[in-house]
């Protein structure tokens, strides 16, 4: 029978990454994310280039309510989840605290922690009575040390860091792994959203280097997953080889 991973904001960047590794090595997949035809695009394609099953959650992380019906209700064959991968997640502007927007920072929040919090605890009572599962959370280096204009940002990956030492502690005693990924720069999605669609000032942070792909991250993340049993990745920080950590990068 397949592994089950679930993954949250499956519908570009990392998140559709994970969800191409994961069926490649023959799990079987729940994708989550807002945009439904992007999900059911992401299912047609994977069950026909792997063959596995693909089952979509269109709901937003932010959704309290959204998050546990969805995942209350899910079929008895889709219950034993392996792996919970919490994806979700993004950056909203790059201003200075006086002048952040509230809606931006409240956005962030509302995503990176609040999201990833909701799904984790929906999702915990299948894997204790399941008697297993592995909870990673993708954070960020932006959780590791805060930079100019980061604010709220790196105070919600700040969180993510938190919250991953906290579930490890406290989930020991059903034997749940928890890993916390930190990835670098990566080129996705997230600028262009940080940007609020600015292409020419989203693209201008990649200038001069290769920064992370999002292939970089789901091999990374797989990977965690393979080690044996009894053997728990805690926490790993991943960037580019010009990168080495929020605030040193080459470029040139």
């Amino acid at each position: 029978m397949n592994k089950i991973v679930f993954i949250t904001g499956s519908t570009s960047g990392f998140g559709k990454a994970l969800a191409e590794k994961f069926a490649e090595n023959n799990y079987n997949i729940i994708i989550n994310g807002r945009r439904e035809s992007r999900l059911n695009e992401i299912k047609n394609n994977l069950v026909e280039k792997y063959n596995i099953q693909v089952l979509c959650l269109p709901f937003d992380v932010q959704n309290k309510e959204a998050v546990f019906t969805a995942i209350e209700s899910l079929p008895l064959l889709w219950r034993a989840v392996d792996v919970l991968i919490n994806n979700a997640g993004l950056a909203l502007g790059r201003d200075f605290f006086d002048e952040a927007l509230l809606d931006d920072w409240e956005t962030m929040i509302n995503t990176n922690v609040k999201g990833l919090l909701y799904v984790t605890k929906a999702l915990l009572p299948i894997m204790i009575e399941n008697k297993k599962g592995h909870i990673i959370n993708i954070g960020s280096t932006a959780g590791k040390e805060v930079y100019e204009k980061g604010n709220v940002y790196c105070a919600s990956k700040h969180a993510v860091t938190a919250i991953s030492e906290a579930m490890r502690i406290d989930l020991l005693r059903h034997k749940i792994k928890v890993t916390a990924i930190h990835p670098g720069a990566a080129d996705t999605e997230f600028s262009k959203v940080r940007f609020k669609g600015n292409e020419a000032v989203a693209n201008n942070v990649y200038e001069g280097f290769e920064p992370l792909h999002a292939q970089d991250v789901a091999e990374v993340a797989y990977y965690c997953t393979t080690v044996p049993a009894h053997v728990c990745i805690n926490d790993l920080v991943l960037t580019s080889i010009s990168q080495a950590n929020s605030f040193y990068l080459f470029k040139g």
